[in-house]
């Protein structure tokens, strides 16, 4: 979408770790800011020409939507719209940052606060001095707490006068790093850890073992959507979805009940390492934080490592709980990890927090892991930045059978209900339902059906998005009532 005429010109202050690579290295980081930049632009709608001048960068945009995506974008410290231009003259400076801002230094306090790059007569002291004199006539300088503060960037050629710098989000460029593969859940710990590693330059994708089905997958779906979205521009990140119904099958039937929680993360381990190993990823990332669940204690974190041949990486290691949850509010996923449920306890049997490597290959040494290998290669891949709200949406919603432990809710008319209805269903009005949610118990299965299905679809994406795992049975009451003669026949 470049080349439009531009009607916003930013600039971009690259992190300052770039500084400290050698020439070649920086190059080509830089580079991988450009793209970065350039596909953040391109997914905003704006059109845009981005020009790098070493030490920084320009975009020309045609919308301020920019300044919307710019500081989602990794490898950059700060940002600011500029306000004018001047040529690379003491006096033109002078001008034009009096003619600028006067009016709006006028009755307040002001800070001058020029920096120069390139050959030039001056200094950037005589910028300050200079504008700082003129502008005095209209306002007083306060360099500590300043109402405007007037900043001046000197490169060769140009002056760029701004008065704003927005934070960027600092780190790498997208991908210098490498790639990496993040075991995700959907909750806070998993997408924090995430986006750290994002930041850092690695370029991920994300392993996600569904224990629970569709609603879910889609819970999750809508996490790593988000990162994809709004915090991997430069990437396209996939989820590998791994059904996980059978390895946990025979995980229960097989180990010891009080090993299920360090087992399950062994063999998520080794999901996540065939895939890292197959795809060529480096490492793999996981959300875990020392001493936050049973699986998590350093003696089991040191009973999980060896299922990996993978290096694991836990950039949450020694962040507390509130500490998770506060960037998880900063970065966005707040409110979707907020309505995922918890699957991973597997018991509520005291599990054991003091397993040895050599116990948990004991136990593990019982399972096939057959099973396992099957399931991952099995699994779906989804690119996440392709994929489309209806996507997340509409695959979620249906379900052809009930659940073993799920609650059947009928929602037509009591005069519908009565001739036939499926055994054991509950009767629920589906206004006062879809009015007061909080009448279900959030920890239940639920599926619900109507005539034909298309208003329990309404009311299931509902309770979804509200964190309960519910579905519309696919067809309605005729196909639920088939799909129960069936049963009672077979």
């Amino acid at each position: 979408m470049s080349g439009a005429n531009p009607e916003h010109l930013i600039l971009i202050r690259p992190s300052g770790e770039l500084a400290t690579k050698s020439r070649h290295t920086r190059r080509r980081f830089q580079r991988r800011l450009v793209a970065a930049l350039e596909d953040a632009l391109a997914s905003g709608g704006v059109a845009y020409e981005v020009h790098d001048d070493w030490g920084r960068l320009f975009v020309e945009a045609s919308s301020r939507a920019a300044l919307d995506v710019l500081p989602r974008v990794y490898g950059i410290a700060s940002l600011s719209e500029i306000e004018a231009t001047a040529e690379p003259k003491l006096e033109s400076i002078i001008e034009v940052g009096e003619r600028i801002y006067a009016d709006r230094v006028k009755g307040g306090t002001f800070a001058v606060r020029a920096k120069r790059s390139g050959s030039h007569s001056f200094s950037s002291r005589d910028i300050n001095y200079e504008l700082g004199a003129a502008l005095n006539r209209y306002a007083e300088v306060d360099l500590d707490d300043p109402d405007v503060t007037v900043g001046v960037e000197l490169r060769e050629s140009t002056a760029y006068f701004f008065s704003s710098q927005i934070p960027g989000a600092g780190g790498l460029p997208a991908g210098v790093e490498g790639p990496a593969v993040a075991l995700v859940s959907g909750g806070y710990d998993s997408a924090v850890a995430a986006w750290m590693m994002l930041k850092r330059g690695v370029a991920l994708d994300y392993v996600f073992c569904n224990l629970a089905g569709g609603a879910y997958e889609r819970a999750v779906l809508a996490v790593v959507k988000l990162l994809a979205d709004e915090w991997s521009y430069g990437l396209r990140p996939k989820i590998h979805i791994v059904d996980f119904e059978l390895p946990v099958l025979q995980l229960k039937a097989r180990v010891r009940e009080s090993f299920w929680q360090v087992i399950l993360k062994r063999l998520m381990y080794r999901a996540g390492d065939l895939i890292a190993r197959e795809s060529g990823a480096h490492a793999i990332v996981t959300g875990e934080s020392v001493g936050q669940v049973s699986s998590q204690t350093l003696a089991n974190l040191g009973a999980i490592d060896p299922s990996s041949e993978t290096p694991v990486l836990r950039p949450l290691v020694g962040f507390d709980k509130a500490e998770i949850i506060n960037r998880s509010r900063q970065i966005g996923t707040y409110p979707l990890s907020e309505k995922v449920r918890e699957y991973c306890a597997l018991t509520e049997m005291r599990p054991v927090t003091d397993a040895t490597p050599e116990e948990a290959a004991a136990e593990e040494a019982r399972l096939d892991l057959s099973v396992l290998d099957a399931a991952v290669g099995g699994r779906r891949v989804l690119d996440l930045r392709e994929l489309d709200a209806s996507e997340l949406v509409m695959p979620y919603l249906y379900t052809s059978e009930i659940p073993a432990d799920a609650v059947v809710i009928d929602t037509r008319s009591q005069v519908q209900f009565e001739p036939w209805h499926y055994p054991g269903a509950a009767h629920h009005d589906f206004w006062a339902l879809f009015r007061d949610l909080e009448a279900l118990d959030r920890e239940r299965t639920y599926v619900l059906y109507c005539e034909l299905g298309l208003k329990t679809a309404q009311l299931a994406e509902k309770l979804q998005r509200a964190g309960f795992e519910a579905y519309s049975f696919k067809g309605g009451a005729r196909a639920l009532r088939a799909y129960a003669e069936a049963r009672e026949g077979a």
